[in-house]
């Protein structure tokens, strides 16, 4: 007659294994902590997961669609004659100089700046970045802060619109002449890539990419290493 060799197990021998199990769970979460330490520290010091410098410049610009990089005020003098005649007799003349403040502004579109304007060596861990033309703004003439010298021995009203009309259309062809002064220019060029530099080198290093350096010219410029 068959029968169960196996012993029937006690109810000390059954608590004593219950008790062994719920004593090994606290060190299988503290294994299990360790082994994700220990993970997350080699992910942080070691391992360097392939990236998109490039990606990241234009995020950096995405946000951007126009970025003011300077913008200069100076003052402009202009001067006009109105003759006021009756056929061909002279009745009055009157002369007006005015000395007008001006600003203008340099603007770059960062809109059509592509990932083709970029360049990338992960060797020497550079960057290189072509950039547009600035865009110069129309001039803004601050006319409530002008001064005006007019001199004549009877000025109408009419004659005194003419003047201050003629003033300020000089003062405009003026001060955009003087927006393109390659002094101006160049200032203006140069203020133009420390900002670009600024603005792609913290969030590449945010990014991982260490100590990026970021070379910045305009078209038809060499790019200065």
């Amino acid at each position: 007659m068959g029968g169960d060799d196996s012993a029937p197990v006690s109810e000390s021998q059954y608590q004593g294994k219950s008790l062994a199990r719920i004593q090994a769970v606290p060190w299988l979460i503290v294994i299990l902590l360790m082994a994700l330490t220990a993970w997350l520290g080699w992910r942080a010091f070691f391992y360097q997961e392939e990236g998109d410098p490039v990606g990241s410049a234009m995020l950096a610009f995405e946000k951007q669609n126009s970025l003011t990089v300077f913008s200069s005020r100076f003052e402009v003098v202009a001067e006009s004659v109105n003759t006021t005649s009756l056929g061909p007799i002279n009745l009055a003349e009157s002369r007006q100089a005015a000395i007008i403040p001006a600003t203008i502004e340099y603007r770059l579109d960062l809109s059509t700046i592509d990932r083709d304007r970029f360049n990338w060596d992960a060797g020497d861990e550079t960057l290189d970045i072509t950039l547009p033309a600035l865009k110069i703004s129309k001039p803004n003439l601050d006319e409530a802060q002008q001064k005006t010298f007019t001199e004549g021995v009877w000025v109408s009203r009419g004659a005194s619109e003419n003047l201050s009309r003629e003033n300020s259309r000089q003062a405009e062809v003026k001060a955009a002449a003087f927006a393109k002064n390659p002094q101006v220019l160049a200032m203006a060029r140069s203020a133009a890539k420390e900002a670009v530099r600024q603005n792609l080198t913290i969030p590449l290093q945010i990014a991982g990419y260490g100590d990026v350096t970021v070379n910045v010219r305009f078209d038809g410029e060499k790019v200065q290493k």
